[in-house]
């Protein structure tokens, strides 16, 4: 009975030091683990239990030598005596190959295995519970793939937009510094005593994204004197940022939790539950690790938004999250239905009234300011900004945050799937859910509905008649007039370019159209179409390198000689950034020089020949946001590779100078090929 008195007493007695040092914010400097229970507690933490593990000591790894001489050099720098060093080289190298044969995964330098198992070899426990323990980090802790950097940077991006928007200046991705890290969990960056303290409470925390948050205190706490390294090479910054958990002390440990949990609770955690199963599961989420890589900033889904705004101001407030929505849809659209305390900016007034649009960014300042002061349900300090979930409109509200991003705002993230996720989530309850909410001028009812027509009449064999559509005979006589070579016809093919849609309904082109061959030799099939849909080709959103572009005096290529017309415009990149830029056309080539900000220089972003250039679209809306599609001929269509847009003040004089040369393109090679060029 005393037996199982004293084992009784010693479960009591460890779940009691579990429940007291488990609170990282309590303020006492002594809430961390006694060395008599370190072992124990890390054990619990990490759940894990007691079982038989052979360790068979043959070490015939195909990287074995590797992994020997990076085990030998790790040890070599511990201040051990001889003997001690003899024995963790032992443990190491046997636990090490061990693993690396469960795993199947093969050992890289740097992969931080080894740096990651001796704080646990430390703990001077029997071979095999050491690996056990080392197996539990690894599995619960370690993150994987690419994504988890990604959304490290998503995360700075939110809480210190400048110094995030410094690095990415100086194209210094979190891979570069923070790998060690997260791979180690700090271990190879910090001294053992700092790093045992660390685990003490990160374990304790049973949060694997809590990593995220030490290293953003950490990146953060580091702020002027990362900014103060503006003038110093890449390489030089990527080397200090790496070294800053080095400087850690043991009095640092507590503060640094503390402020981590801070950064925590003051963060949207949608990106908990999208990417917590692919990032520490092994599971597969192509579609949510493919979401996180290329977002423009911090996601929040529906529920977490909703959770958020229809809770009490008092649940919300202590953690220091409350979101401030703004609804960017157009008005006719916010009218039909809205979140009754949602800020209205209708993104469309950036391109069409910037005035108005400045105008009203201050009053949504403004409005959040007032809500927070009066401690209002609306007001929150955490912007949210809120689409129609549809990627060609959406495109607007991208630039909308992202000039918002520019300005280093910080706390701006955007609701996933706009308004469209917004109104699945309310289903039948959206009438009593939404302000003002319109069926017959909703979006998403019209749609729903037209769906449900759809799908009936399909049911019921409708459009089984053959009838083609308008908008399909345009396009077919498009292809009749290509493949025509006589002057008047081709004059007719400029009217279409021109003016494609006539009295027939506008719709943008695809490559799937059939347009008719083209001629041998011949410029590819041109024309100006409305776009209706957001692009024909993947847009490339990664980052440029300036340094591939040609620096160029400006005034001198105003004056070349073959430059027929210019045009002053906006590039627009897909991330929502706009270059002030110039449209310059000659005879045989468009090109785009973006302004510098120095006297007299630009950089040659754009350099295409007219033959290149296979569509011309529009915004219906905005008759001024131009897209220039290229491309090749790829049998009866055209293979559109590459895309640029622009916002052109002068957008329908730089159409038809354009239209023009490429008309006279097609009569000097039609001209060629009838043999009366050489006469």
């Amino acid at each position: 009975m005393a037996d199982s008195y004293n084992d009784k007493s010693w479960i009591a007695e460890l779940e009691s030091a579990l429940k007291e040092e488990s609170s990282i914010s309590n303020g006492e400097e002594n809430g961390f683990i006694s060395d008599e229970l370190r072992a124990e507690i890390w054990k619990s933490c990490l759940g894990v239990h007691s079982r038989s593990t052979y360790f068979d000591e043959i070490f015939d790894l195909p990287e074995q030598n590797v992994l020997r001489q990076d085990c030998q050099q790790f040890v070599a720098k511990l201040g051990n005596a001889e003997e001690d060093k003899l024995s963790v080289l032992s443990d190491l190298e046997s636990l090490l190959t061990y693993h690396r044969k469960s795993v199947s995964i093969p050992y890289t330098t740097g992969n931080g295995w080894v740096e990651l198992l001796l704080p646990l070899i430390a703990l001077k426990l029997p071979r095999a519970e050491t690996y056990l323990l080392f197996e539990a980090v690894v599995s619960k802790y370690i993150p994987r793939g690419v994504a988890f950097y990604h959304l490290f940077r998503l995360l700075l991006l939110y809480h210190e937009p400048a110094l995030c928007s410094f690095l990415d200046t100086k194209r210094i991705t979190p891979e570069l510094y923070a790998s060690s890290w997260f791979q180690s969990l700090f271990a190879a960056s910090c001294s053992l005593p700092v790093i045992t303290l660390v685990w003490d409470l990160y374990f304790q925390q049973s949060d694997p994204f809590f990593l995220l948050f030490l290293a953003l205190v950490i990146v953060i706490n580091s702020r002027e004197q990362i900014l103060s390294l503006k003038d110093k090479p890449k390489q030089y910054i990527v080397e200090a940022l790496s070294g800053l958990p080095s400087a850690l002390q043991e009095s640092d440990v507590h503060d640094l939790c503390s402020l981590a949990q801070y950064y925590s609770c003051r963060t949207p955690g949608s990106f908990r539950q999208d990417l917590e199963r692919c990032l520490f599961d092994d599971e597969d989420c192509p579609e949510a690790t493919r979401a996180i890589t290329q977002a423009l900033c911090l996601p929040v889904n529906v529920s977490e938004l909703v959770d958020n705004i229809v809770s009490p101001q008092e649940l919300t407030s202590a953690d220091g999250l409350r979101f401030f929505l703004v609804d960017c849809r157009p008005a006719d659209q916010y009218n039909a239905g809205h979140v009754s305390t949602a800020f209205h900016l209708d993104c469309n007034l950036m391109l069409q009234a910037g005035d108005v649009y400045k105008t009203a960014v201050q009053g949504l300042l403004s409005a959040q300011q007032q809500a927070l002061d009066a401690g209002s349900s609306a007001g929150g300090e955490h912007l949210v900004f809120m689409g129609s979930g549809l990627l060609d409109q959406d495109q607007y509200t991208h630039m909308v945050v992202a000039s918002f991003l520019r300005d280093s705002a910080r706390y701006v993230s955007i609701l996933n799937g706009g308004y469209h996720a917004l109104h699945d989530y309310y289903g039948d309850s959206i009438d009593f859910s939404l302000a003002d909410h319109d069926n017959i001028a909703c979006q998403v009812c019209i749609e729903n509905n037209a769906n449900s027509e759809n799908t009936s009449l399909q049911s019921a064999g409708g459009n089984a008649n053959g009838v083609q559509s308008p908008s399909r005979d345009i396009f077919g006589k498009i292809g009749a007039v290509v493949k025509s070579k006589s002057v008047e016809v081709k004059e007719k093919l400029l009217e279409y370019i021109v003016n494609p849609s006539g009295g027939d309904v506008e719709r943008h082109v695809k490559p799937s159209d059939k347009i008719g061959k083209r001629y041998r030799n011949m410029a590819p099939v041109f024309s100006i179409d409305d776009e209706h849909e957001p692009q024909d080709v993947g847009w490339n959103v990664a980052e440029e390198d300036d340094s591939q572009f040609e620096v160029v005096s400006l005034s001198s290529w105003r004056d070349r000689n073959d430059i027929i017309e210019t045009f002053e415009c906006k590039e627009l990149k897909m991330n929502g950034e706009t270059y002030e830029s110039e449209l310059l056309v000659s005879k045989s080539h468009v090109y785009v020089l973006r302004h510098t900000g120095k006297s007299d220089s630009a950089k040659v972003i754009v350099r295409k020949p007219l033959s290149a250039i296979v569509r011309i679209t529009r915004k219906k809306k905005y008759p001024q946001l131009i897209t220039f599609k290229y491309g090749s001929p790829q049998g009866d269509g055209v293979n559109i590779t590459d895309m640029d847009r622009f916002v052109i003040p002068k957008a329908n004089d730089a159409t038809n100078v354009i239209s023009q040369q490429i008309f006279n393109l097609l009569k000097r090679d039609g001209d060629s090929e009838d043999g009366t060029g050489s006469q």
